[in-house]
């Protein structure tokens, strides 16, 4: 315990004792003489030394830091032999036009026997439709068989009035049997063609649609006159195939808001299975102009980004995100992303990417 602490403690233990009189007043006044400075001088030092000590500051409850642009971390430079390894081509964007049109996913599906065969897609039920084709084919061999029987009828019929040995009413009757055969026989093979090809065989067909969902409002702006290019997802544009439109029995989805538009595909060669999902290029009415690009120029993401590689200056190259409106052919026309005259690398953008990304070709 400090001195004058302890000083401070004897006075007030003395004057709480009884009857003690003077003899406890001289004592106080001694010791408290002795210890009154000395108490003091401890007891400024302790709050001056508690004085010196600085407050911790408070911890912020948010921070906020500058980050640096996605483009300031894209920047690759080569050295010269690493361009030439690479094979780095490079031309300068300019302005384009090309005929507009739009890419829409598209189904292959078995076109209907007949003008008014319903199509047979992915989405129907073949089990259903083999079921409904084998009970169609027998309806059709019943039909046929009475035809032939009502046909020899009244052959018959009408030989025996030619001869004198048969009644006229007997013949009518004939005829009249033999024309409800006919039509029997014409409604079985109507609604046999409406089932399509057997099941067994459409694999195999040599001529498959695409069946298009257009958006109603978008209708009027395709030009169903002209052919549209067909390719499968996720393959080049180079590698679509012309498809030439033909007329389906009407089909539109209600709720989706779209009509379905068809276009016949030559499939000879087996490249096409019924039920694949690809992209269908639909021509539209007017051209469309811009900034064009190679498309092997354009490289994309895993999120489906379209970027092309820049070059900013000598060795540099900067990858910029684009987006583009319409391909045709080999070229590519822009929405947004480039100006005029900026230098663009064609061969060697993969490897471009692949280097940047850790996976040098």
């Amino acid at each position: 315990m400090w001195p004058g602490i302890a000083a401070f403690a004897d006075i007030g233990t003395l004057y709480s004792l009884p009857k003690l009189g003077s003899i406890r007043q001289d004592y106080a006044m001694t010791m408290g003489s002795r210890f009154r400075f000395p108490a003091l001088l401890v007891l400024a030092a302790s709050l001056a030394g508690c004085s010196e000590e600085k407050p911790t500051p408070a911890r912020p409850p948010s921070k906020a830091e500058a980050v640096v642009h996605e483009t300031d971390l894209l920047r690759l430079t080569l050295t010269v032999e690493a361009q030439q390894r690479l094979g780095i081509r490079t031309v300068t964007v300019t302005d384009s036009s090309s005929a507009r049109n739009r890419e829409l996913g598209g189904e292959l599906v078995v076109p209907g026997l007949g003008g008014a065969g319903v199509p047979t897609g992915a989405a129907s039920n073949i089990a259903q439709i083999a079921t409904a084709q084998a009970l169609a084919d027998g309806e059709v061999a019943r039909a046929s068989a009475q035809l032939r029987l009502a046909t020899i009828a009244a052959d018959r019929a009408t030989a025996l009035v030619q001869e004198e040995a048969g009644s006229v009413r007997a013949r009518d009757e004939a005829e009249a049997a033999l024309a409800a055969a006919r039509a029997a026989a014409a409604v079985a093979r109507a609604q046999r063609q409406l089932l399509g090809p057997a099941v067994a065989a459409m694999a195999g067909q040599p001529i498959l649609w695409v069946r298009v969902p257009v958006f109603g409002s978008d209708v009027q702006a395709i030009e169903r006159a002209r052919s549209a290019l067909v390719r499968p997802l996720g393959a080049a544009t180079a590698s679509a195939q012309s498809a030439r439109p033909v007329s389906a029995p009407p089909s539109a989805n209600a709720i989706a808001g779209t009509v379905d538009l068809f276009y016949a595909l030559d499939n000879r060669a087996r490249k096409w299975r019924v039920g694949q999902r690809v992209a269908v290029a639909l021509p539209m009415a007017g051209t469309a102009a811009g900034l064009a690009v190679p498309t092997a120029a354009i490289v994309r993401d895993i999120n489906g980004g379209e970027w092309v590689y820049r070059k900013t200056g000598p060795d540099t190259y900067l990858r910029q995100r684009i987006e583009v409106a319409s391909v045709s052919g080999n070229s590519a026309l822009l929405a947004r992303g480039l100006e005029r005259g900026a230098e663009i690398v064609t061969d060697g953008a993969a490897e471009l990417f692949g280097t940047e990304f850790g996976t040098p070709h």
